[in-house]
């Protein structure tokens, strides 16, 4: 018999959701304390569905649950950065590559990415971007993938906003996000995948480069 996943009660989720985007807009910062008193008096609620939405996010990666610190949004540092990038480098070309190959329609990317271009401010322009990325690889006729893809997608976001916070880089992002497109609505899987790959790899790379040896150390 299958179990049914447990649906999230309204006033959680709608915690959950208000603390995720405070995270993933920059209004949060990575590590600001989260105190649960504070929380349920800023939404009006008790501090069960507060404490509910932590424990969720903490498992989605975006806070941190400590005995002696109390629960802070994660910090961001070059090797999260990359671990949480290399998962993307190693499943979402794939992804994308095996929608296209199944010729799955890709309206949903294609409204995201008109989103994004007429975005008013990053936070608008990050979620737009988001949901960008997610069309793409929720389309590879694989669920388990997608959800393996979703299980990392707040984090990667996070890496985001704190890399644009430091160096806005959406318009290189925008255009390479259009030619992903691009190559994707023509048909050519390999080479949409292709292009994929190497977004995300230069984006990870221009944000959190990798240290130079030292002169003389190979």
């Amino acid at each position: 018999m299958t179990s049914v996943p447990t649906p999230i009660p309204s006033r959680t989720q709608y915690v959950l959701d208000a603390i995720r985007h405070r995270i993933l807009t920059g209004r949060l910062t990575p590590g600001q304390a989260l105190v649960e008193t504070e929380l349920a008096a800023q939404f009006g609620v008790s501090k069960t569905p507060v404490r509910e939405a932590l424990k969720t996010l903490a498992g989605t990666g975006l806070v941190v649950m400590s005995q002696y610190k109390g629960v802070t949004v994660r910090m961001v540092d070059a090797d999260m950065a990359r671990e949480v990038y290399d998962v993307r480098l190693l499943l979402e070309p794939e992804a994308l590559r095996r929608a296209v190959r199944r010729g799955a329609p890709l309206d949903a990317a294609r409204d995201a990415l008109t989103r994004a271009d007429a975005a008013a401010d990053t936070a608008e322009r990050s979620l737009a971007n988001r949901e960008f990325h997610r069309a793409l690889y929720l389309a590879c006729g694989n669920p388990l993938l997608g959800r393996m893809l979703d299980e990392v997608r707040d984090q990667a976001a996070l890496v985001s906003a704190v890399a644009w916070a430091a160096e806005p880089s959406w318009d290189r992002e925008a255009a390479e996000h259009r030619e992903i497109l691009r190559l994707a609505l023509d048909g050519d899987a390999d080479g949409a995948a292709s292009a994929l790959h190497a977004h995300i790899e230069s984006f990870v790379q221009r944000a959190f480069p990798e240290p130079r040896p030292e002169e003389g150390q190979e």
